[in-house]
This record gives structure tokens, sequence and C-alpha cells, in this order.
């Protein structure tokens, strides 16, 4: 078994340059996701209440893995960190962790997202039984990918002394997108069969139990732990993501009107994610290690984390305009010009920037101060939180600008 070297803490130059090509491949990968979903107009019209799924699926997805990948950035920080895949090690035990959370949450997901649409009155909307196929066999289909892309990266950061903090949450988060909502699109080709539906929603649910329970009494700590504390957590994400896709379901036609902005919808709500994800991290790692005070007033490293955060979302969000733009004319969707799209991304980017740096840094500091694990509560508090605020402010920007 080979022993991990202890990873340094990259260099501020450094740092910028690992988080610009991460965020650039994810912008990349996110907006092929949304091309996808722009493409799917007629499945999205046939099963209404696909796209209310969509925020929740993706941000299960980049919380699942995107907390399991910080966890393995503390603990290559922290020379703890081991290949392979012995039972009692710590990729194994996240490796299964992830599992069983994206089969239960999946399901858990599915219902929520059926009872949110009834609550807030969308209808009509698929069945159950069709929001739980969706759900589960979509995650599960998207998670192999996001699964060896995370673990890619971790063994990546041995090798190479890449810092996970910078180059983890947005791989993991906008891969994410690219896996997803391909993802999804398949799956939904299972839905509104009643027979097939039906029992394999079944054999989901059933399955999904039988696995949290198992895990929940597992002898192995840290499994246990990781399920016990990410339930509650996951799950009240996907409830923020879920209002964040009633935001997005209600401006469906707005969306099919000018499809480069469901183009743009993925990567705008994966950058805003990862760029939460990336301060999180990299604040958990430096309290883990004693680098700095979980204070109410962030210290003078925080701030200057902050700083940089904000010089870099600039140009990400320019970028993620662009690509949306180029791909909705390759590809004759339907586009409110390159001046609206970039204005709307700017104006809703800038302030979903803000929100990030608040929501962030308030709860990595706040786990820390409760006694909580900041890499298995920051990443998908901060995603989830984002992705209804990214969802707002993007709303909110079309509104502004007259393309809703």
């Amino acid at each position: 078994m080979r022993t991990a070297r202890r990873a340094p803490v990259a260099a501020p130059s450094a740092d910028t340059r690992q988080r610009f090509v991460a965020l650039l491949i994810g912008v990349l990968a996110a907006s092929a996701g949304g091309l996808v979903l722009a493409s799917a107009d007629d499945t999205l019209r046939d099963l209404p209440g696909l796209l209310l799924l969509v925020p929740g699926a993706i941000a299960l997805r980049g919380n699942v893995f995107g907390a399991m990948g910080s966890r393995l950035g503390t603990a290559v920080h922290a020379g703890t960190f081991r290949l392979g895949l012995h039972s009692e090690g710590v990729v194994i035990q996240n490796l299964t962790a992830a599992a069983v959370l994206t089969l239960t949450l999946s399901v858990v997901l599915a219902v929520m997202a059926k009872g949110t649409a009834i609550v807030f009155g969308i209808s009509p909307t698929m069945t159950l039984a069709d929001f739980v196929v969706v759900s589960v066999l979509g995650g599960l289909l998207a998670s192999v990918g996001v699964g060896l892309v995370t673990m890619g990266l971790a063994a990546g950061s041995v090798r190479f002394g890449w810092d996970l903090d910078n180059v983890m949450a947005p791989l993991v988060s906008t891969l994410g997108d690219l896996a997803t909502v391909p993802a999804l699109v398949l799956a939904a080709s299972v839905a509104g069969r009643s027979g097939v539906t039906g029992l394999v929603g079944a054999a989901a649910t059933v399955t999904g139990g039988v696995a949290l329970i198992a895990a929940w009494r597992s002898r192995r700590e840290q499994l246990r732990s990781i399920v016990r504390q990410s339930v509650p957590v996951l799950a009240a994400a996907a409830l923020l993501d879920l209002v964040a896709g009633v935001t997005v379901e209600r401006r469906l036609e707005d969306l099919l009107a000018a499809e480069a902005v469901l183009i743009l919808l993925p990567a705008f709500l994966g950058v805003a994610g990862a760029l939460g994800g990336i301060l999180s991290s990299r604040l958990s790692t430096q309290f883990h290690l004693g680098l700095d005070d979980a204070t109410p007033l962030p210290s003078r490293s925080s701030l200057r984390d902050m700083r940089s955060l904000v010089a870099l979302a600039v140009p990400v969000f320019l970028l993620a305009a662009v690509v949306a733009h180029l791909a909705a004319e390759a590809t004759g969707q339907t586009t409110p010009g390159f001046g609206d799209l970039l204005a709307l991304t700017l104006l809703g980017g800038l302030a979903a920037t803000l929100f990030v740096i608040v929501v962030a840094y308030y709860t990595t500091m706040a786990a820390v101060r409760f006694g909580l694990d900041p890499d298995t509560y920051g990443i998908p508090v901060v995603t989830s939180t984002l992705d209804l605020a990214g969802a707002f402010t993007l709303i909110l920007a079309m509104v502004a600008v007259g393309v809703a």
C-alpha cells in the first residue's frame, strides 16, 4: 500500500492558476450539459416537473462528491490519506458512503420534488413513481462518472502535488452538471411506463432504505459518521434546491424562448456553487490544521481568499456567457443576443458571488464552532444555498435586462 506525502498549500499564483483551469474545464463541461438540456425541450414538455428536479439532482452530485473530495483533501494535507481499497481505509469508506447517500437521497429528492410540486401548485407533473425512477437511475448513472473523477483527482493530488481545495470543488461540481443532465434525460426514457416504472421505483426505494440502515449501524466508524452527519444536511440542501427548481420550472416558457439561457443555467449555478466550494474547502483545511481561526470577523488570510474569489468570478462568468452564446448559435438554439446574455450573466453572477462569500465563510465557521465536520457540512449547505440564490439572481437578471 502506498503512503501519501503531505501536500503543501499552494502559493497564491499557483492557487489562481489551478482554480481558473478547474473552473474553465467546469464551465465547458456544464455548458455541454446545458446544451443537452436545451435540446431536450420536447422531453421537458412531455414530463412536466423534470426541470424542477434538475437543480436538486445536479446539486446532490456536487454535494455528495464535493464533500467527499473536501474530506480527502483534508486527509491529504494532514498526511493521513492512503491510496488503496482496504475496507477500513479512508478511500473505501468514503466511496461506500457516497454510494449509500446517492441512492438514499435520490429517493428522498424524488419524494420531496413531488411534494414541492403539489405545495407550489405546479400541475400537471410526473407521477411519484416517475420522479423516483428518473431521480434514482439518473443519479446512479451520473455518480459513476463523477465518482471516478473524484478518485482520479485525489490520486492526482498525491502524484502531482495539486491542491484539492482549488480543483476538487469546481471540477466535481461542474462535471456533475455534464454527467447529471444527460443521465436524467436518459433516465426519463424509462418514465411513463406504468408497469416498469412502478416496479423500478419500488425496488429503488426498498434498496435505498436497506442500504441506509446498514450504513447507519455500520461498525466502520468513518462510514457511520459520514452517513449520520450527511443525511440531515443533504435533505435540507435538497429542499433548498427544489425551491430553486420551482423558480426555474415556473420560467420554463421564458427559458425555452431564450434557449441560450437554458444552456447557461447549469454553468451559472455550477460556477456559483464551485466558487463557494473553493472557499469552503480552503477554510475547512485551514481551520482543521490550525492555520486560521474560525472567528465572526474573517482574518486577513480569509479576506485575501475572498478577494481572489471575486477577481476570479468576473472572467469565469464572462466565459460562461460567451460559451452559452456560441453553443446556441452553433446548434440553432434561440438566444436573446450576445449583449443581453452578457449583461444578465454579469449582473446575476456578481450578485451570486457576494452571496457566495458570506454563506461560505459563516457556514464553515459555524460548523467548526459547533464541533461539526466542515468538510461534510460546508459544501452541501454552501452549494445548495447558492443554487437557490443563483436561480433567483439569474431570473431577476433576466427580468432586469428584459429577457423575461
